[in-house]
């Protein structure tokens, strides 16, 4: 028996025999070749072949998984036809005379190594889609099968070093229990999706390919992220028992679904979900969300090679309207920049992305392409409750300016006769400490706030979450943090106005208890965590919770919060 540890990324239990997912043998020899013509031949012929098959992986990720996991694979077909990246492979053939495999082994690499080395998380994700992409490149060169998951025809847990999107696209839930990989956090596409598919996973373990053979069993545990190779007959009885417990949970979950998210004593909060594409609304009102509380709109100028129109826009924003019904959706302004980029729009290079020109910042100076979005936005808003959010405000001057955009556009289109809702609030992202500083100031002007956990953290601590050498300073209960969500909930208090949460902190049960003594209105998480945290609410008092937040907020440590809570809401 070998017991491993790793990170939880997807919950639930998996028991199962080993699939070793073993990247294939792309070892080749460097040659002088003789007709640098015929080289170039094969390689187009391995990139329309690798382009073929992208396109049925993303045709089946869009069915299986959504729109939103789908452009993974558009990045992918990008990189295929991406001239930057196939004409340095053409002229190392003709230049050098040498053969495909080793012209697109050295040019792939020197991308690599490139992006890999940027600070801008954006280009170090651009690093492993262009090692996905020209790995499946090379093997048709090799002619050698590239490993196709979805072939799997019987119970497994996966084994591998990583797991690529495509990798991950493929996996049938029938057969594919469970994943567990060497490297990895919650944050990469593979986990991201295994929890799109609700199928259990761990990452990180650190070496889980040297210990785990093919047939072997195998315990993956995504709740607690413990991995157990060869199992005692005791152990496998054990988890048998935990998954089936885990089973009924969930059924008691969904008896919660068309419930409204109460305390304890009767109050109601709301619970609604983070969503990316219209595709995304489905899992909402399956996981019984109250609304949408963060539409991130810039998928839909992911992996294009031009902005989207006006009418693109307008049936997307319609059709979430028009599923959510009554309840409230809320949508964030485009959101481009620090770790999300347009090759389109020709970005300047910064040396700080995150903390440079993204978001508003971008918008407010190419209001054309802000215009855009909020026309379409206005004119869909006749379909449902619209609320709209801007993004990343650091300023007053920042949203009246786009405010003013918004008031403008919304003269136009009534004057053009359009159909416009008189009734859409118009609130902003709270992600800049300096902004929940003087959330008082910015709460005369705004309808609701939103608060983005995952930057205000990051911001607050001058910690990138993304470096693992300073990841202990990711804090999300640090003291430092709670205060500034009490400084903006009751700001927004004060002057009658709402406040929400969109961050990942928003779902999380430590968290939840204290927010909910904070006083936070609208909580918004991923679709799969709704029903879990309506369950954690339901027993909570929110005015006993609310009795310990000056206690919480005078503490000096997150380890101390931590174990306030743990003994207050599990004893």
């Amino acid at each position: 028996m070998t017991h491993l540890q790793g990170i939880a990324a997807s919950s639930g239990i998996a028991i199962a025999k080993v699939y070793p997912l073993e990247a294939p043998d792309l070892s080749f020899s460097k040659q002088d070749i003789q007709q640098p013509e015929e080289e170039v031949k094969r390689l187009h012929e391995a990139l329309d072949t690798s382009k073929s098959e992208l396109e049925k992986i993303k045709e089946h990720t869009k069915k299986s998984l959504g729109d939103e996991h789908a452009e993974i694979f558009s990045a992918h077909l990008l990189v295929l036809s991406d001239p930057e990246l196939i004409q340095p492979i053409e002229d190392k053939i003709k230049s050098e005379n040498v053969n495909a495999e080793a012209a697109l082994d050295e040019t792939a690499n020197m991308f690599i190594n490139m992006f890999k080395n940027m600070d801008n998380e954006y280009m170090r994700e651009r690093a492993a889609d262009i090692q996905d992409v020209t790995k499946r490149v090379m093997a048709h060169l090799l002619q050698v099968t590239f490993p196709d998951p979805a072939l799997i025809q019987e119970e497994v847990v996966i084994v591998a070093d990583d797991l690529t999107p495509s990798d991950t696209a493929q996996l049938n839930k029938q057969f594919v229990k469970g994943f567990t990989t060497d490297i990895g956090g919650r944050t990469s596409h593979s986990a991201i999706m295994a929890r799109s598919l609700e199928i259990p996973a761990v990452v990180g373990t650190k070496n889980i390919t040297s210990q785990a053979e093919k047939d072997s069993m195998i315990i993956v545990d995504g709740i607690s992220g413990d991995v157990i190779v060869n199992p005692t007959e005791e152990q496998i009885n054990e988890y048998k028992e935990k998954q089936a417990q885990f089973e009924e949970q969930k059924k008691e979950w969904a008896k919660l679904k068309d419930e409204p998210t109460v305390t304890s004593e009767g109050e109601h909060v709301e619970l609604v979900a983070n969503i990316g594409t219209p595709d995304d609304v489905e899992g909402v009102l399956n996981n019984g969300g109250e609304g949408v509380g963060l539409y991130r709109t810039e998928f839909l100028y992911m992996g294009k090679s031009q902005l989207p129109t006006e009418e693109e826009q307008y049936d997307a924003y319609s059709s979430v309207l028009k599923q959510m019904g009554d309840k409230p959706v809320v949508v964030r302004t485009l959101d481009i920049g620090g770790d999300k980029e347009l090759d389109y729009l020709d970005l300047p290079d910064e040396m700080n992305p995150f903390l440079g020109y993204r978001a508003i910042r971008l918008c407010l100076e190419r209001d054309d392409i802000f215009r855009v979005q909020l026309r379409a936005l206005l004119r869909a808003s006749v379909h449902g409750n619209l609320k709209i959010m801007f993004p990343m405000i650091a300023t007053l001057e920042e949203f009246r300016q786009a405010k003013a955009i918004l008031d403008e556009e919304r003269e136009n289109l009534v004057s053009e006769g359009q159909e416009v809702s008189g009734d859409i609030e118009v609130g902003m992202m709270v992600e800049i400490p300096a902004t929940a500083v003087i959330a008082r100031q910015f709460a005369k002007e705004v309808d609701f706030f939103s608060i983005g956990t995952n930057d205000l953290i990051q911001y607050t601590m001058a910690a990138d979450r993304m470096n693992e050498r300073v990841s202990y300073l990711y804090q999300p209960y640090s003291p430092a943090i709670l205060n500034l969500i009490n400084n903006v909930i009751e700001a927004a208090h004060a002057e009658g106005k709402w406040a929400g949460m969109c961050g990942e902190m928003a779902g999380d049960e430590i968290a939840i208890p204290i927010l909910l003594g904070l006083g936070l209105d609208e909580f918004s998480m991923s679709a799969t965590s709704i029903l879990p945290a309506r369950t954690q609410i339901r027993d909570l008092s929110k005015k006993e919770m609310a009795s310990y937040k000056e206690e919480i907020l005078a503490m000096g440590t997150s380890e101390e919060v931590v174990e306030f809570v743990k003994e207050k809401t599990q004893a």
